[in-house]
C-alpha cells in the first residue's frame, strides 16, 4: 500500500509538497500524471516519458478491459510489463468513459450495463469488477467505481449519484480488502455535483470508510471555470490532510497552479498530449499555436527557458513545418515538449513549496504570460 508524507507546507497558501511511496517507486508531489489511456501515452515511448520527468502515469480501465482485454494482460502479469513501464501506474475505474463513450449505458444498483463503443458487445461492470480489473492491470493506485453526472445537473440528480457512489465505494472497499492484501491502494472519489453541502456529505461518507487516498471527481465537466475552482476549493479542505488529494481530469497550467495553492497533490489530464497533436504548445510565456504563419521562418527554440529535447534541438520554424506537413514527428516532438513543460511546472511548484516561496512563484508564473 502507498505511504504519504508531507515534507513542507506553504505558510501563506494551502500548497504542500510530499512524498508518495508506491510498490513501483516514490513520487514527489505535487505531481501531474500523463494519461496513457490504452496502455500508451500517445506518440512517445516510456524512455521519453522518463526523460520528461514522468513519475507516474495513468491507464484506463474501460479501454483496457475492452481492448486488449484481461486475458492478454494476465499473460504479462499486469500492465507494467505489457507496456514496458517500470514506474507507478494509477488506473481510473472507467465510470466516466462508460458514461461518455459507451453507445448505450444503463446505471443500476448493480453497476454499469453498457454497450462497447468498439464492437457493440454488451458488458456489465460492477464495483467488484472494477477492483478486480484494476488489480489484474497491476496498478499501484486504483479508483472506486463512481456514478458520473452531466453538467448542469439538478440537486436531486447530484444527490442520487453521490449516494450511489457511496454505496459502490462500500462494495469496492470490501472487495479490495478481500482480494488485494493491500498490494495496491484504493482511492475514494468525492462527488456531489456543484452543490457544496452534497460535496461535504460525500466526503464525510468516504472518510468514514478510511481509504488510503481521496479524489475530487465530477469537476471540469463543462461548468464555468470559476465554479469549478469554487467547488474544488470547498472540497479539498474536507479531505484528510495526512492522505493524498487527487483532482481528476484537470487541467490547464493555470488550473494546476491554482489547485496546488488550494492543497491538491495529484492531477491528470489529456490536455498536454491532445493539444500537442493539435499544434497547441505550452510555454513559460503562454500557449502558442505552432500552425501560425508567423513561425514559418522563426529560428528560435519554441521556449528559450525550456530544457526539453524538442527545445534543445529544434526551431519553431521546423516544428511549424512538421505540423503543417502532418509529419508523424510533429506529434512526437510536440508531445515531448508539452509533457516536459507540465512536469517541469510541477517540479518548480514543489521547489517553491519546499522553500516556502510559493506565492512568489505564483506571481512570477502569471507575470511572464502573454496569453
Amino acid at each position: 500500500m502507498i505511504k504519504f508524507q508531507i515534507d513542507n507546507k506553504s505558510s501563506d497558501t494551502q500548497a504542500r509538497a510530499g512524498l508518495l511511496t508506491t510498490p513501483h517507486g516514490t513520487i514527489n508531489t505535487p505531481i501531474f500524471m500523463p494519461v496513457g489511456t490504452a496502455g500508451t501515452v500517445k506518440a512517445i515511448i516510456p524512455e521519453e516519458l522518463h526523460d520528461c520527468g514522468a513519475q507516474i502515469i495513468l491507464g484506463n480501465t474501460y479501454h483496457l478491459y475492452l481492448r486488449p482485454g484481461m486475458a492478454v494482460i494476465k499473460q504479462f502479469s499486469g500492465l507494467h510489463r505489457f507496456m514496458h513501464w517500470s514506474g507507478p501506474i494509477l488506473t481510473d475505474s472507467g465510470g466516466f468513459q462508460i458514461f461518455s463513450l459507451a453507445k448505450i449505458s444503463k446505471t443500476t444498483e448493480q453497476g454499469f450495463d453498457f454497450q462497447s463503443h468498439i464492437d457493440g458487445s454488451r458488458h456489465l461492470i460492477t464495483p467488484e469488477d472494477a477492483v478486480d480489473i484494476q488489480t489484474t492491470l497491476g496498478a499501484d493506485i486504483i479508483m472506486c467505481l463512481d456514478s458520473c453526472i452531466p453538467y448542469p445537473a439538478d440537486e436531486q440528480q447530484a444527490k442520487d449519484a453521490l449516494e450511489l457512489t457511496t454505496r459502490w465505494a462500500v462494495r469496492c472497499k470490501k472487495q479490495w480488502d478481500a482480494i488485494t492484501n493491500q498490494k495496491n491502494s484504493l482511492f475514494g472519489i468525492v462527488q456531489g455535483g456543484m452543490f457544496k453541502h452534497l460535496r461535504q456529505q460525500s466526503a464525510e461518507e468516504l472518510i468514514a470508510l478510511d481509504f488510503p487516498g481521496y479524489a475530487v471527481g465530477g469537476i471540469s465537466v463543462g461548468e464555468p471555470k470559476d465554479l469549478m475552482m469554487e467547488i474544488a476549493n470547498h472540497s479539498l479542505p474536507l479531505l484528510p490532510d495526512e492522505k493524498p488529494k487527487y483532482i481528476m481530469g484537470v487541467g490547464t497550467p493555470e488550473d494546476l497552479v491554482e489547485l496546488v495553492s488550494m492543497g491538491a497533490d495529484m492531477f491528470d489530464c489529456v490536455m498536454p498530449t491532445r493539444n500537442a497533436r493539435n499544434g497547441k504548445l505550452f510555454t513559460s510565456f503562454g500557449a502558442v499555436n505552432i500552425n501560425n504563419a508567423k513561425f514559418k521562418t522563426d529560428t528560435n527554440p519554441l521556449d528559450p527557458e525550456c530544457a526539453c529535447y524538442t527545445c534543445r534541438h529544434y526551431s519553431r520554424a521546423y516544428l511549424h513545418h512538421l505540423y503543417r506537413s502532418r509529419e508523424l514527428l510533429s506529434y512526437r516532438l510536440n508531445t515531448i515538449h508539452n509533457l516536459h513543460y507540465y512536469l517541469d511546472l510541477m517540479r518548480n511548484m514543489r521547489a517553491a513549496i519546499l522553500n516556502d516561496s510559493f506565492s512568489q512563484f505564483k506571481a512570477s508564473f502569471y507575470a511572464k504570460r502573454s496569453d
